[in-house]
């Protein structure tokens, strides 16, 4: 089975080894046709704590680290 990677948007940072990164995803209404954007917040492990708030970052899901933290951060696109 592939591994699930996303590019998404570092949203806070104040956790220690963990950042909320939001992944937007454009769909089209099944019936209006109308582009609907749909966001969804991921919490993420940041092992070095590199990632800061506005940071684009590509991410991977992993096993479960915590309770709610399923993806780890892969690299740092831009500042």
């Amino acid at each position: 089975m592939a591994v699930k990677e996303q590019v998404g948007l570092v949203v806070s940072n104040k956790m220690q080894k963990t950042v909320v990164v939001a992944v937007e995803n454009r769909v089209s209404h099944q019936k209006y046709g109308k582009i609907v954007v749909k966001t969804k917040k991921y919490k993420v492990h940041d092992e070095e704590e590199k990632c800061q708030e506005g940071d684009r970052v590509r991410i991977q899901e992993t096993r479960p680290l915590s309770r709610t933290k399923r993806w780890t951060v892969i690299e740092v696109l831009n500042s």
